[in-house]
């Protein structure tokens, strides 16, 4: 009998209850007398988020690690050895830390950019999300660190996110949202997938048996841990029924007595549980045994890798005249709050205590950019600022050049808060605008998402850094003097106007129910195959040199099933500077249905030529319906992005099928009657508000007039328990507060409320105020911390 089988046997039912839960927010739960260690994990997914408080999964004070940039930024390096790297340097720091699972990467898809969590995500695509995801794995994992693959799956907004349903039809499920997944999951084997907060077509993904069972683990072989989001887990019993292993955080003695009493009802079987007990194990002596491996922990060259993420990563737009690299000696203005206040990542869970910030007035110097400095606007607010503007364009009038910082501030995108619009403030518009009117502008823009730019025609150069890391401002200094060449490509589309997303009028119009009726129509499958006007598409990005594509070949012209098509091409670097080129190679079935199937960034030497090479199996010429068929003739076209395609060649298929037709929107407006014929029943989820149970949110508590009182209190009681310089802390948690449910607020609040305490506002809320409010007392003076259980 092996270790695990051995102390399976002499476990009680307690106990394996116990293991299925934390000890408190970030540790496993041990059992000392059976030599069961604990395990620490840690947020990511761009950095380490070690809390120093491990009893509350709450936003505060970390310990300082690097911050490297987040994964809307490196996904435009389209750069898979970069990918690893970074992962390999967050693996050794993990090590340093003793973290034995990071938790990241995210590679959700972006269905929309008002997603405010979209900072974290890789792209609208999912081969491009799944093989860079699959790089970063396993680099973490090459150190004997954990990568927990998040947010598993269709978790595409933060609105509402906990009793939030996303109705997906078949086919856009498989190609679209889980597909990144399985190529992660498949390729990289990460120790641990994290179940989404919200619901799938009817049942929350933690509880979704098809999905953790059926999908994850028969379908792709995935043998790790699945574990909860923090608070994610509403029916525990159904959870372990599903093979969802481990809540996280620990939540109060609740689940692990609603396990403990299933069992004993036979509504559980135990040997679901055990099932879930051996993976918990498996898991942590996995991790015990890896902490014994050696590695390098180097903090200076953890910088290098975020500065060399960050300048790989930006993507030039836009460069009229060749304004840049700048020439030496050219006066610069240098415009915008960013400077002295970077934009370096997103605001959330995911938030670092960087160990070494840059601002571009520090480090510009260090390169040679001569520049006059004045703060323009300010980033705290939207309207202009008269005295900020006027002084900028007096600094901008002596200068040859103006170089602005501008882009989305911090509040604009955050965890737990979508996006209402995609513009930049409009102070920061009006300087771009006048400044303009003055002097050539190089925008420097900052931010995780798309924007959209009524303003672009004005600005000579635009380079957009994304969000950059710690290292974003030298980065930015490299790429402005042409130390480095900028190579990034955008991993999503930026449309024109918002109006214009596929999703726009289903992505929050219902509080419950989201219906993804654009289907498989994501990003650029919809904008190319509608040929609808975009900003800048799927792909693009510009270089100082220039790139040509010559010679694609094809190792057979015919696919049969079982086969595979091997192409080949060549890029030349055509132009006089030294740069890299991220070549695409999608598949396209009609006029109306395109697919990115492989891709590969190759450096290029002024004249120098490289052969890519890439084999396509079956599978990239599949789609979905029942499982995957082989589609008919196919063509295969090789490109700079999605738009400039250079080369092509068709392919027969003279077994395939022909994909079935989904009608494309109207000016936005996708058929109700087609989508609904994707279901054999619509699964939509309803929600009834009295009385109000633990799966009511406060905002759910407006309806009644205790509610209301009760919501009041809780937003000034979280006000004046989160420092108010702490902005986008609190506006996160206020917000959380408003939309999480109540058994929500029990899991995250570290033990300042549980259960007996939440059913006892629950009764003041149904009107059962006397009763509620000595439940609630007398289960206030009960509250303890967990303790490890002994034998």
């Amino acid at each position: 009998m092996n270790q695990i089988e051995d102390i399976l046997s002499k476990l009680t039912l307690e106990q394996k209850a116990d293991l299925c839960s934390g000890l408190n927010a970030w540790n496993t739960y041990p059992i000392a007398d059976l030599n069961i260690p604990e395990v620490l994990m840690t947020d990511g997914p761009h950095g380490l988020r070690k809390q120093y408080d491990k009893e509350t999964a709450m936003l505060e004070s970390s310990v300082p690690a690097t911050c490297f940039p987040p994964a809307a930024t490196t996904a435009c390096s389209w750069n898979k050895d970069l990918l690893y790297r970074i992962g390999e340097a967050l693996g050794n720091e993990a090590r340093e830390q003793g973290v034995s699972l990071v938790l990241g990467p995210g590679i959700n898809i972006k269905r929309s950019p008002l997603c405010g969590r979209n900072f974290e995500y890789f792209s609208e695509d999912p081969v491009l999300s799944g093989d860079l995801g699959a790089q970063m794995i396993d680099g973490i994992q090459s150190t004997g660190i954990g990568a927990c693959v998040k947010h598993f799956a269709a978790n595409n907004r933060e609105y509402f996110r906990m009793v939030s349903n996303s109705i997906v039809d078949e086919r856009a499920l498989h190609e679209i949202y889980l597909q990144g997944f399985e190529r992660a999951v498949k390729t990289a084997k990460p120790y641990a997938v994290m179940s989404a907060y919200n619901m799938l077509n009817g049942d929350y993904c933690g509880e979704k048996k098809e999905l953790i069972t059926d999908i994850l683990r028969d379908e792709w072989g995935f043998e790790g841990l699945v574990v909860s989001d923090w608070g994610a887990c509403y029916n525990r019993e159904k959870g372990i029924a599903a093979g969802m292993d481990l809540e996280m955080p620990y939540s109060g003695e609740e689940n692990t007595e609603r396990i403990m009493r299933s069992v004993k009802k036979g509504t559980l079987d135990e040997q679901s549980l055990d099932a879930c007990v051996r993976r918990v194990l498996s898991f942590i002596f996995r991790c015990e045994q890896d902490k014994g491996k050696p590695y390098t922990y180097d903090m200076q060259k953890n910088h290098e890798i975020a500065r060399e993420a960050a300048a790989d990563s930006a993507v030039l737009l836009k460069n009229e005249n060749a304004l840049l690299p700048l020439k030496p000696d050219t006066k610069v203005a240098l415009l915008g709050d960013f400077a002295e206040k970077p934009r370096y990542q997103g605001a959330g869970s995911s938030m670092i205590n960087p160990l070494q910030l840059e601002t571009a007035l520090e480090e510009f110097p260090k390169y040679g950019i001569n520049f006059i400095y004045s703060q323009g606007y300010d980033s705290t607010k939207d309207e202009t600022d008269e005295a900020l503007l006027t002084d900028a364009k007096r600094i901008a009038a002596e200068a040859d050049v103006a170089v602005i910082f501008a882009g989305l501030p911090a509040h604009y995108e955050m965890e737990g808060i979508d996006r209402t619009h995609i513009c930049i403030p409009q102070n920061q518009a009006e300087l771009i605008e006048q400044i303009a009117a003055i002097k050539p502008v190089v925008v420097l823009l900052c931010g995780g998402a798309p924007m959209e730019m009524p303003w672009i025609g004005c600005v000579t150069s635009l380079l957009h850094c994304y969000l950059g890391g710690e290292a974003s401002a030298s980065a930015a200094a490299q790429l402005l003097t042409g130390v480095v060449n900028p190579s990034g490509k955008l991993a999503e589309t930026y449309p024109i106007h918002l109006s214009d997303t596929p999703s726009y009028r289903f992505f929050s119009d219902d509080r419950h129910n989201v219906e993804y009726r654009e289907s498989i129509y994501v990003g650029y499958r919809y904008y190319d195959a509608a040929k609808t006007e975009v900003l800048f598409p799927f792909g693009y990005g510009l270089s100082y040199t220039s790139f040509a594509y010559s010679d694609l070949r094809l190792s057979q012209d015919t696919l049969l099933a079982g086969q595979s098509v091997t192409l080949s091409f060549i890029v030349t670097n055509t132009g006089d500077v030294a740069g890299a080129e991220a070549a695409q190679v999608y598949i396209e079935h009609g006029s109306a249905q395109k697919h990115l199937c492989a891709f590969d960034k190759v450096f290029l030497q002024p004249g120098e030529a490289k052969e890519l090479s890439f084999t396509l199996s079956e599978r990239d010429f599949s789609f979905y319906q029942n499982g995957w068929k082989l589609m008919d003739d196919c063509t295969v076209l090789v490109g700079a992005s999605s738009r400039d395609i250079r080369l092509k060649a068709m392919v027969s298929i003279p077994r395939g099928a022909t994909p079935p037709e989904y009608p494309l929107a109207t000016d936005g407006h996708w058929d109700a009657v087609a989508f609904y014929s994707l279901f054999d029943k619509i699964p939509q989820i309803s929600f009834s508000l009295h009385p109000f149970t633990i799966n009511a949110t406060l905002t759910d508590f407006d309806s009644a007039l205790i509610g209301r009182q009760i919501h009041r209190f809780a937003r000034w009681f979280a006000q004046k328990h989160i420092p108010a310089e702490n902005y986008l802390g609190q506006q996160i948690m206020l917000q959380l507060l408003d939309q999480n449910p109540f058994r929500v607020l029990v899991s995250l609040s570290g033990g300042v409320l549980t259960y007996e305490m939440a059913r006892g506002v629950l009764m003041i809320a149904n009107g059962q105020v006397l009763i509620g409010i000595l439940a609630f007392f007398s289960a206030s003076r009960k509250r303890k911390k967990r303790k490890i259980k002994s034998k």
